[in-house]
């Protein structure tokens, strides 16, 4: 296939443009459908190829297809099928067409072969996924979207100063890995680690994450920080970095997850501490640990889809999205709680299901090269992770105590997108050679021998005895634990008080201009100021926003992890 068309990114923007038009006419579900499986039939049929094109002088390499950019298309065409096929009973024309177009923005990003086109689609995806979180539809969600959108500009102005000045310092217009040290490096690896989610720059995924829509946040959880795993791979593999702060990824999230009490949270939480582990192969940079980080990455995209849809399954059925909640309703959705069991096995690193396949490729390319503590650490967040989504949230959401919910009935669609995601974590789990064989570089594995299989069944028991004796402690808190993201609301609520009560000291000729100003700016910094984005009396909605509760040991943590990090990032520099 030659030109446009042979771009699977091509069908999902046809797709979201064509939801936009035909809205009136045909429901968005069906449409969007059509153009993923075409997304999906294109991207199955491409090889290696580029194509080129002339823009305002410059040649750009706007399509690059190898091994590594087709294993990223591949994964993300079959979750953006999977999430519009999950959320068929609900989604609307705007979702639809967003959902489509940020999938499509992910696509062109790992397709992109230069730093214009990469830049570009970059942005989009950004833009995007912010209208996916908005389409959550409540107050939260857009207090969230706002955050989100500042944060992401941030990240943006980054990646847009790092490239100007790569490229006016002589670098070459091709997207490639990036040698050196100095300030276009580090500005372009800060904008990445912002979006792959690296602490202390993480708080923007669990706070927005959550407040999409159920079908939503299966969207979210696919493509940016994957994304910018990509990103790694590409431009910094064996960045040094990476593996501390990995290693640090993969712990953060698994100690914030065991704490939290929102679902989505939760596996957002996860979503930090599995991108960790790619990180942490990507820096350790050996041909085993970058094709443990690809691969790890596209098992991860599965089974955290598949995760993801197992908590919208329990929120739409029952409304409610706390642990504390919810509880004993497996009987009344037995092929939803099945479905997420086998996600939960699955990113627990279980023999037989796909994370254990790419998980320990990554653990055992840190003990080859000599990474013995990150080796260890590593298998310290797998014990976390089958503790807190393997058995705490099943244990309290779904086999808790009674508490007389109303369990309404899933839909076909829902239950059949959790089958087939469940179906694949399986799949690729019991057959590993259909992922190897796509890996980008020449490295050899074997999982299933009796090491990594005695080796991870022993992580799984150490969590099960974990979970018998601290089980009265794991109960879930009403309250919120705080995060980093801490640091950046009560400035900006401040903020947002200081620009009123300025305005409120104008003169007398400037009244109506002050009254317009001051009750947008008022509004604004509540929104940006409130958690869970409440009411307008300052109480927390029903079921989407509680009183701050702050755990001292982890904040105390929280601020250790910032200033070593800051220490960390101070001496790479001034080493360099």
């Amino acid at each position: 296939m030659t030109g446009i068309a042979s771009h699977p990114a091509f069908w999902l923007f046809a797709g979201a443009l064509a939801t936009l038009l035909l809205r009136r006419l045909l429901p968005a579900p069906p449409i969007g459908i059509a153009f993923a499986a075409a997304a999906l039939l294109t991207q199955l049929r491409l090889g290696p190829a580029s194509l080129t094109a002339e823009v305002a002088g410059f040649e750009v390499l706007w399509f690059r297809a190898d091994r590594l950019s087709l294993l990223f298309g591949l994964v993300f065409s079959v979750v953006a099928l999977l999430g519009l096929l999950y959320g068929a009973h609900r989604l609307r024309a705007r979702e639809t067409a967003a959902a489509l177009a940020y999938a499509g923005s992910a696509i062109a990003t790992v397709f992109a072969g230069d730093w214009i086109t990469f830049f570009v689609f970059w942005e989009a995806m950004a833009l995007t996924s912010l209208v996916v979180v908005w389409e959550g539809g409540t107050p939260a969600a857009r207090s969230a979207g706002m955050r989100y959108l500042l944060v992401h500009s941030a990240g943006g102005a980054l990646l847009f100063l790092g490239i100007v000045f790569h490229l006016g310092g002589g670098g070459g217009a091709a997207l490639s890995a990036l040698t050196g040290a100095g300030p276009p490096s580090w500005l372009i690896l800060a904008a990445v680690a912002l979006n792959a989610a690296v602490p202390p720059l993480h708080a923007w995924l669990t706070d927005s994450y959550p407040e999409a829509s159920t079908s939503g946040s299966v969207f979210l959880s696919a493509f940016t920080t994957k994304t910018a795993v990509y990103a790694l791979l590409r431009l910094f593999p064996g960045e040094a970095l990476l593996v501390p702060l990995g290693v640090a990824m993969s712990l953060y999230g698994v100690v914030f997850a065991l704490l939290e009490n929102d679902l989505r949270r939760l596996l957002g939480y996860h979503i930090v501490s599995q991108v960790g582990y790619m990180v942490t192969g990507v820096g350790i940079g050996t041909a085993l640990a970058l094709n443990g980080a690809a691969a790890h990455a596209f098992s991860h995209i599965l089974y955290k889809a598949l995760l993801f849809m197992g908590a919208g399954a329990a929120i739409e059925a029952t409304g409610k999205r706390r642990l504390s909640a919810l509880g004993a309703v497996a009987g009344k959705m037995p092929f939803a709680v099945g479905m997420y069991l086998v996600g939960a096995l699955s990113i627990s690193g279980a023999p037989g299901f796909n994370g254990f396949i790419s998980k320990s490729m990554i653990v055992s390319a840190a003990g080859e090269a000599h990474f013995p503590t990150a080796e260890l650490l590593l298998g310290l967040a797998a014990v976390g992770t089958f503790l807190s989504v393997g058995l705490k949230l099943p244990a309290f959401a779904f086999f808790g105590e009674r508490r007389g919910l109303a369990v309404a009935r899933l839909p076909s669609n829902l239950l059949a997108a959790m089958g087939l995601a469940g179906g694949l974590c399986l799949l690729y789990g019991a057959a590993p050679d259909l992922l190897y064989r796509r890996l980008p570089e020449a490295a050899e594995y074997h999982p299933f021998t009796l090491d990594h299989i005695v080796s991870s069944s022993q992580l799984l028991a150490a969590a099960g005895v974990a979970f018998l004796l601290f089980y009265a402690r794991l109960k879930p808190s009403p309250g919120l634990t705080l995060d980093t993201d801490w640091f950046y609301r009560r400035p900006l609520r401040r903020l947002g008080a200081a620009v009123v009560r300025r305005l409120g000291e104008a003169q007398p000729e400037a009244v109506l201009l002050r009254r317009r100003i001051i009750a947008a700016a008022g509004r604004a910094a509540r929104g940006l100021a409130s958690r869970g984005g409440g009411r307008g009396d300052g109480a927390p909605s029903p079921d989407t926003a509680e009183a701050f509760s702050f755990h001292r040991p982890i904040g105390r943590t929280i601020l250790f992890a910032a200033l070593a990090a800051a220490a960390l990032l101070l001496w790479r520099l001034t080493a360099g």
